[in-house]
């Protein structure tokens, strides 16, 4: 099952489907992971954490598009 998922167009849409599961997880605990910062908290930095929880989902967005296409 993993080397059908692994393969390169099923790839993007795995990848896709972390990343928006990971945003919807990020906005649902009020924490997300920044790469240069660390944990960034909802009520501490609202503008930064809003942020980078769309970037996670459009990322996600882009990549099951891009494997739909």
């Amino acid at each position: 099952m993993t080397e059908i998922l692994l393969r390169p167009p099923n790839v993007f849409l795995t990848v896709g489907v972390i990343s928006m599961s990971a945003a919807t997880f990020f906005a649902y605990t009020g924490k997300v992971w920044c790469r240069f910062s660390g944990w960034v908290y909802r009520d501490k930095e609202p503008r930064v954490f809003w942020g980078e929880v769309a970037a996670y989902f459009l990322v996600g967005v882009f990549f099951v598009g891009y494997f739909l296409y």
